[in-house]
């Protein structure tokens, strides 16, 4: 990905008001970001624990969504997988990350959902340059370049659904 500034980050959002989009907290060091190893930025706010944020390329533009983590009770003793990257993590660091749809299904309060790296750090766990807690990533017979391409193939399915106008 490429490093992206503060204004272009807020003008990309799809599923928020403008205001909402002005108001949300943005990692603080941007330009300290492991740009090239990432597929996609996805960030925790760190003011508001059940809100998630992510911005992606898409083609010949620049796709945020806001998500919400909702109230789940977490099992301590079960592993869940990534539908992004795959990673495999113990207890809560897999979450439902749901959005808001784009346009007017958003506004009528239709959602989608997907289970992702609570951390949204896909990018790096599949590059091995971040590893889960207490589980490994499963070995793979699939070169590091097609494991990425999976992981943004699945990103580009779930960011469709946000963006789907029906």
């Amino acid at each position: 990905m490429l490093p992206r500034a503060e204004n272009e980050i807020r003008e990309s959002f799809v599923n928020c008001s403008k205001g909402e989009a002005r108001r949300l907290n943005l990692p603080r060091d941007l330009a300290g970001l492991p740009w090239d190893g990432l597929d996609f930025l996805g960030w925790r706010d760190p003011g508001a624990p059940d809100r998630s944020y992510l911005v992606a390329d898409r083609g010949d533009r620049l796709v945020g969504i806001t998500l919400r983590v909702p109230n789940v009770r977490r099992s301590l003793t079960r592993t869940n997988v990534c539908s992004l990257c795959i990673t495999v993590h113990a207890g809560s660091g897999v979450a439902l990350l749901t959005a808001r749809r784009a346009g007017a299904a958003g506004r009528e309060g239709n959602t989608v959902g997907t289970y992702i790296c609570a951390d949204l750090a896909c990018s790096l766990y599949v590059r091995g340059r971040k590893t889960s807690a207490t589980v490994s990533r499963p070995e793979e017979s699939l070169p590091l370049e097609a494991q990425v391409a999976r992981t943004v193939a699945n990103l580009n399915a779930f960011l469709d659904q946000v963006l789907a106008t029906e």
